[in-house]
């Protein structure tokens, strides 16, 4: 669910509905919808829309639609609805009412020849490419389609026989009749039906015509009771045409068509609502493009749409990211007019903050190096109880073997140390975080002289409760016990682009030769044995390493799969990387 506690950041949107509350125009509070086509997977930037569309709703004690704007059969797809279900739920959200733009699809009609009844619409003969020559330019008028002045009774013939299937795809649409000569070229006579004879997912063949997106969109959210339409920038020059349509069309002409409707739960008046526009979500390092998106799937460069680098909702959660972090993000990047991109470190540290709260700690270890204990006696094995998480007594505490073999880390030993080097070194002592301190004796190499194994003592005075346990030493290393580690694949992900914006040319690349070939990495680890016991999409922080998640599909008991959320710091600013 949303933050409660989190502070309430003012934003141009939030004042146009106290606004319109202290102006008394909401009544019960504002009425929103999220209007996704479900044509394809969310993505983050669908999330802020979310955020926004069900948050004022639930912030000012109004009530949001999930309405799926299913116009456009053909492209859409079940799936894809049930998708976007999934993932509306996953950030914390529930709708008033599921809707379908096709559950109005006969008010639309009738609609329509009502409105060509008034001398508000006609039908038209020009084909798509003779629409673009008439009508005009930014700089010039456009013409009058040599149809528009045909007669009422022709046009609802002809409108009439569009919806019993007489004419080929595309040969006919029904237009409104505006302004050839309107400066905004959305008022030049739109289009408002199109022929096209393909089954819908939810109407079957009853329809061989459907409304355009501006016509069935303002429409929709007039006979929901919608008091706010909030959508992005491009929507700004369609607000006119939006008006147009609430303020032109009569829903209510068909009496007993609407009390139909009101019986299955809309409102009993249609609304007049009014639409703001916001600056879309843009992230750097990343496309949310959904021809680009469908290129990466297509060509394989990514492994699906959940992929775990992939900035689909699905692939957020699969990566570990948290629908808290993405909440957090949004509100922190604000809304605006102005066209922006946020660094992608901003979300990962979200992601990062929240699950320094809420993820328990374990040990592991990614890249091994073999640590003997010599004078521990061979067989030797004790449990040790380690907090899991550090700030938070609450989580409790877990028991974890030790034993004489432990895997650490091979980058937490130097056989010729850099400058600055505080762990284990030949002849060095380290603490063993929880056990006590080790002093390194011998190395071992393989026959191509590469460090395979150390061998060492601990010092048993240095061990929890003894004298010596407090005995400083520069250095502290994870380890987890040879004998009991768990081996797990663990799918180091990273960003999938290796430019912060990967459709800039300037130096002759492609958006595709921008894909970062680092961006993931499979490997064999060696964790804790009680991560045998995770369970799908737990999340956990691998003690000095990252944030890691048992990944949602792969993940079993039997064949144990982590991915990794965010390092433990931004590994990208600055150079760092």
């Amino acid at each position: 669910m949303a933050d409660e506690h989190a502070p309430v950041v003012t934003n141009f949107i939030r004042q146009i509905v106290l606004a319109d509350r202290e102006a008394g125009r909401l009544g019960g509070g504002p009425k929103t919808r999220f209007p996704p086509e479900p044509n394809g997977h969310l993505h983050l930037g669908h999330a802020k829309a979310i955020c926004l569309d069900f948050g004022i709703a639930r912030e000012f004690g109004g009530t949001c639609n999930l309405r799926l704007d299913d116009t456009n059969p053909g492209k859409e797809d079940p799936a894809f609805v049930e998708g976007i279900k999934d993932n509306v739920r996953w950030l914390g959200f529930e709708w008033s009412e599921l809707r379908h733009a096709s559950d109005y699809f006969e008010v639309f009609y009738r609609a329509g020849l009502k409105l060509i009844e008034d001398g508000k619409a006609y039908v038209d003969d020009l084909d798509a490419e003779q629409v673009r020559e008439f009508r005009g330019t930014l700089t010039e008028p456009g013409r009058d389609s040599p149809f528009r002045n045909r007669s009422i009774e022709e046009n609802l013939d002809l409108f009439r026989r569009m919806r019993t299937g007489e004419f080929a795809d595309g040969s006919r649409t029904l237009r409104a009749k505006i302004d050839m000569a309107a400066g905004n070229i959305n008022l030049r006579d739109p289009a408002l039906y199109r022929i096209r004879k393909i089954a819908h997912q939810n109407t079957g063949d009853a329809w061989p015509i459907y409304p355009m997106y501006d016509y069935a969109h303002s429409l929709s959210d007039a006979l929901e009771g919608i008091t706010h339409s909030f959508c992005t920038l491009e929507f700004e020059d369609h607000r006119p045409l939006y008006d147009w349509c609430v303020d032109n069309v009569d829903l209510r002409n068909h009496p007993e068509l609407w009390q139909s409707l009101v019986d299955k739960g809309l409102p009993t008046e249609p609304s007049k609502p009014r639409q703001v526009e916001f600056a879309r979500g843009n992230l750097s390092y990343t496309v949310m493009s959904k021809r680009k998106l469908l290129e990466l799937v297509n060509d394989k460069r990514v492994d699906g749409w959940d992929d775990p680098r992939m900035p689909t909702l699905a692939g957020a959660r699969r990566r570990g990211f948290t629908a808290a972090a993405i909440r957090n993000f949004w509100e922190r990047a604000g809304l605006s007019k102005q066209n922006s991109v946020i660094d992608y470190g901003v979300l990962e540290g979200c992601v990062r903050e929240d699950l320094d709260v809420h993820a328990p700690r374990r040990m592991a270890v990614l890249d091994p190096l073999k640590l003997v204990i010599t004078n521990l006696p061979e067989g030797h094995r004790e449990t040790l109880s380690f907090a899991n998480h550090p700030k938070d007594e609450s989580f409790g505490t877990r028991a974890v073997p030790f034993a004489r073999e432990v895997w650490i880390e091979r980058d937490d030993f130097a056989e010729v140390p850099p400058k600055g080097f505080k762990r284990l070194v030949p002849g060095g002592e380290v603490r063993l975080r929880g056990v006590g301190i080790f002093k390194c004796g011998d190395v071992v190499k393989d026959a191509s002289g590469n460090v395979a194994e150390l061998r060492g003592t601990l010092d048993p005075e240095s061990r929890h409760g003894l004298p010596g346990a407090d005995r400083k030493v520069k250095g502290t290393i994870h380890w987890v016990s040879a004998k009991h580690a768990l081996e797990a694949e663990v799918r180091l992900y990273d960003r999938l682009f290796d430019a912060a914006n990967p459709d800039d040319d300037a130096d002759g690349k492609t958006w595709l030769d921008h894909i970062n070939p680092d961006s993931r990495r499979v490997i064999r680890g060696f964790l804790e044995p009680s991560l045998r016991e995770a369970m799908p999409e737990q999340r956990f922080q691998f003690e000095r390493t990252g944030y890691f998640v048992a990944d949602r599909h792969d993940h079993s008991r039997e064949h144990p799969v982590f991915n990794r959320a965010a390092t433990l710091r931004d590994t990208w600013s600055q150079g760092a990387r």
